[in-house]
């Protein structure tokens, strides 16, 4: 497929954090009902923390930035300096957010191995505690979907077997739920069933959910009071922020069933790719996420990405010969059809 032989489209596939407010979404933004959140007196960020705390069944819930600082004021809240936190060798937490567990916290992260970003109660290898030279276990996370691995989603299952371990062992269980509402929507359990499994989670609006800011953390009473303190002393506070809680609502009221269509659209890309010869290997697709590497004797991941380039289809390069493609709100159908012709017409290379 040459340059001229149709209109070129700008599609930009290098993360579902690239979404514009929907018109309606900008209308619920612009006439929210506003205070300075600081100072507790922001009554729709109140609404979002509200329903955020009751749609999975916690005490509370704040209202943040960013996944990032939901996720590091969970292990701030449950750990202490010198402490080890538990997590697989390819979440979030330890590959982007920039070191933040030693920086912000002081503690050390036990990487876990398994299939798909999930790892078993059986196969944790944890370091015993000699109350000398070791660490101390206090906080296991897990991440849903897994962003690194294709957008895996566990099962309520798998996540229930954690959630046992931990509380025999005395640890805190924490969710890195920043596309939880993509496990939901793809695996049918309820939000009431996955809160009720975990300590903390962290939840991202500005994903799949389609809103252009912000994350919420949820936990009881007394760990949100808590982080409303940390959040002060990292510099999220924000005033108005109401006008971005609006969005937030916006979001789970009407964004929550429409994931299907960008799962649907991403496991059709997964299979496009799968009959190339230029491609290597494409990993099964769960939801939005679709992780594939080239085949580096036919095509450069250079060449490959340049070529998709050229054609205005903008991916992202995960390093190590990996390649990820997003599917989401601003994803039109439209767009999914150009996107099909163009990888077809790599048939021919």
């Amino acid at each position: 497929m040459g340059k001229n032989s149709e209109e070129i489209m700008e599609i930009n596939l290098i993360s579902d954090t690239v979404t514009k407010p929907t018109p309606p979404m900008l209308e619920a933004m612009m006439s929210a009902k506003v205070g300075d959140n600081v100072l507790g007196q922001d009554p729709t960020v109140r609404d979002l923390e509200r329903k955020m705390s009751q749609l999975f069944g916690k005490e509370a819930a704040i209202f943040c930035p960013s996944g990032t600082m939901t996720n590091q004021i969970a292990v701030n809240l449950n750990t202490q300096p010198g402490d080890l936190i538990a997590g697989h060798k390819e979440c979030h937490i330890y590959h982007y957010e920039v070191g933040g567990v030693a920086a912000l916290s002081g503690v050390t992260m036990h990487l876990l191995d398994g299939e798909g970003g999930k790892f078993s109660v059986d196969r944790m290898d944890i370091p015993e505690d000699d109350g000398l030279h070791t660490s101390t276990l206090k906080m296991i996370c897990l991440e849903n979907t897994v962003n690194r691995l294709g957008g895996v989603c566990w099962s309520m299952e798998e996540m229930m077997r954690i959630s046992r371990y931990c509380k025999d062992e005395n640890l805190i269980c924490h969710l890195d739920g920043a596309r939880v509402y993509n496990a939901i929507v793809e695996k049918g359990y309820k939000a009431l069933e996955v809160g009720c499994l975990f300590d903390t989670i962290s939840i991202c609006l500005s994903k799949g959910l389609g809103a252009p800011v912000g994350s919420v953390l949820l936990g009881t009473e007394k760990q949100i009071s808590e982080a409303v303190k940390i959040r002060k002393r990292w510099g999220g506070g924000m005033r108005q922020s109401g006008y971005l809680a609006a969005a937030g609502i916006y979001a789970l009221d009407h964004h929550v069933d429409r994931l299907r269509e960008d799962h649907e659209k991403a496991k059709a890309l997964g299979k496009v790719l799968r009959d190339l010869p230029c491609i290597l290997s494409v990993a099964d697709v769960e939801t939005n996420i679709v992780i594939f590497c080239v085949c580096e004797e036919v095509l450069s991941v250079k060449a490959f990405t340049r070529k998709l380039a050229d054609v205005g289809i903008r991916i992202s390069n995960m390093g190590g010969g990996t390649l990820r493609m997003v599917t989401h709100l601003d994803f039109t159908d439209d767009m999914m059809d150009y996107t099909v012709r163009v990888l077809k017409s790599f048939a021919a290379i």
